[in-house]
């Protein structure tokens, strides 16, 4: 996909995330607030990151090595916008919808500017963090008995955090099993067990 597409995708998706009645309907419900607004905003971000100029990612590269900036940005900002405090905070006070907006846009962008670089040992340990942090936030959200977010209902915490869970089993469980059909993991044991390399790379 060419970078005006790219750009093209972007915007679509941003605008779906953002246009003012379609967004009074994401944000009706926690759930699709979380697991329909938030993840569009992130592949937003990352369309808009793969149209910046080689000189613009060499520039970010300096700053981001092996991408660990960039997915530890990722990790916060999803960190913080799982605080039910924030959430309403986002529902509102326009300035913090805002920023709700903007910060996940960034971390779209640093992730899509971070993943080849992190290569196989840190995307394993980025996503098992991040999948660990959303269970645990989607159990909280399930077992309390009263809510968290005052502008939502408990029945819909708690079909958030059944949400969450779902997302934080099936993102690397996805990612698992497309290592495992580029034989990746293959690759991996046969160079444990032979102590040399198979020729076997990751891009």
């Amino acid at each position: 996909m060419r970078p005006p597409r790219y750009a093209f995708l972007g915007a679509t998706l941003l605008a779906t995330g953002t246009a003012p009645s379609l967004r009074l309907w994401l944000e009706a419900d926690m759930a699709r607030h979380m697991l329909v607004q938030f993840p569009l905003l992130i592949v937003a971000g990352a369309a808009f990151a793969s149209t910046l100029p080689p000189r613009v990612r060499a520039a970010v590269a300096t700053i981001n090595a092996h991408g660990l900036a960039g997915l530890l940005l990722c990790l916060l900002v999803s960190a913080f916008w799982m605080i039910p405090r924030a959430l309403d905070q986002a529902l509102l006070s326009p300035p913090m919808e805002i920023a709700k907006i903007a910060t996940l846009l960034a971390a779209g962008g640093a992730l899509q500017l971070s993943w080849r670089p992190a290569g196989i040992v840190v995307q394993i340990f980025f996503i098992g963090n991040w999948a660990w942090m959303t269970a645990v936030v989607g159990l909280l959200y399930q077992d309390m008995s009263t809510r968290l977010c005052n502008g939502y209902l408990l029945d819909q915490q708690i079909i958030a955090g059944q949400g969450l869970v779902v997302l934080a089993i099936a993102l690397p469980t996805a990612f698992i099993a497309l290592l495992a059909k580029r034989g990746v993991l293959a690759g991996d044991a046969s160079e444990t067990t032979q102590g040399c390399p198979t020729g076997s790379t990751v891009q």
